[in-house]
């Protein structure tokens, strides 16, 4: 407890004379924002080690960060993605279909088709400033690999890659300070013998996921959905974005997920689209409605866009964008948040 205050202080993420919290509580989209800064800095201590929990998936806001920038001018290093737009007249997919298809191919699938430990991960991050001086909104791009064998060895990779700008600088973040770097460079490698995997990931990374639905749905809530679980749609794909940061479902797990995303309230079809690294998939959208502290509920202004294959209900991508122009941060309505893109 100590340390996170210290990290509080250090920080000093909600000034008292700026902006829209002075005098006030922090609201929800805040506080997740707090999370995630607590949890990214034990996670440098940690020698960053890629397992992200829930407080740190892609739906948290940083919007009470005030990081110190050093050497980040470079255009084509901090531009933003553009916000990922169904292709108009396409036909959409429902969730149900999918969920059969996905049901079709689980039944197919062999034995040693099960889930694999680790993950492959491209991911942008937005890290965001306030106040009237605040720097421009800068766009983090970096590629992470783990994986486990079953003699508990394994590695760990961080690269700083945006493969929308291939061998263009980008941006990198170095305990706190922006920096540009090479593109390709990477941040961090580390290999482990075997028996190690017990003392370098969590619970939650030993554990093999269940493959029927509701299990599934406890398992989620237990390991990944925080203190309150899983009751609304937003938390259900902030969990299933720190599952996927930790396990790559085989056909019969990703039959249970899309069955969850088939029965979540509010998730509704958007059409065929083409995600970040080219590969065709279907779009299902959330609209964030804000909702009471603690709710559960996205940030009103924010649009969740979960991204499937469209043959086998694979999960290809996780996409939050701002539906509505943010002042404070410079932010303009249709900008991308974040965007995960998985791999085998």
């Amino acid at each position: 407890m100590h340390d996170e205050l210290e990290l509080l202080r250090a920080a000093n993420p909600v000034p008292a004379g700026e902006g829209p919290w002075r005098d006030r509580p922090l609201d929800a989209r805040a506080e997740r924002a707090l999370n995630r800064l607590l949890h990214s800095r034990r996670t440098r201590r940690a020698g960053r080690r890629l397992v992200l929990r829930a407080e740190a998936a892609v739906l948290a806001l940083v919007a009470v960060l005030a990081f110190t920038f050093s050497d980040a001018g470079s255009g084509p290093a901090v531009a933003a993605p553009v916000a990922l737009a169904p292709r108009a007249g396409t036909p959409a997919v429902s969730l149900d279909v999918l969920a059969r298809r996905a049901a079709a191919r689980a039944r197919a699938a062999g034995a040693a088709d099960g889930p694999r430990r680790g993950s492959h991960l491209q991911s942008w991050y937005l890290s965001l400033e306030s106040g009237p001086d605040a720097a421009p909104p800068v766009t983090v791009p970096e590629e992470r690999i783990t994986r486990w064998n079953a003699d508990g060895s394994g590695s760990e990779m961080v690269v700083a890659t945006d493969p929308r700008h291939p061998g263009r600088p980008v941006i990198h973040d170095d305990d706190g300070h922006w920096r540009t770097v090479s593109d390709g460079k990477v941040l961090h490698h580390e290999t482990y013998p075997a028996g190690s995997e017990a003392r370098h990931s969590g619970l939650s990374a030993r554990t093999a996921p269940p493959t029927d639905p509701a299990a599934l749905r406890d398992h989620l809530a237990q390991l990944y959905g925080g203190a309150g679980g899983i009751r609304t749609t937003p938390q259900l794909l902030e969990a299933l974005s720190a599952f996927r940061q930790e396990w790559t479902p085989g056909p019969r797990e990703t039959a249970a997920i899309v069955r969850l995303l088939a029965e979540a309230d509010g998730l509704r079809p958007a059409g065929a689209v083409t995600d970040r690294l080219g590969r065709r998939g279907q779009a299902y959208v959330h609209d964030g409605s804000g909702g009471p502290h603690g709710s559960g509920g996205a940030a009103k202004g924010t649009r969740q866009m979960v991204i499937l294959d469209p043959g086998t209900g694979e999960l290809l991508g996780l996409e939050v964008t701002f539906t509505e122009a943010q002042p404070d941060f410079r932010i303009k309505a249709g900008e991308v948040m974040s965007y995960e893109a998985w791999m085998p």
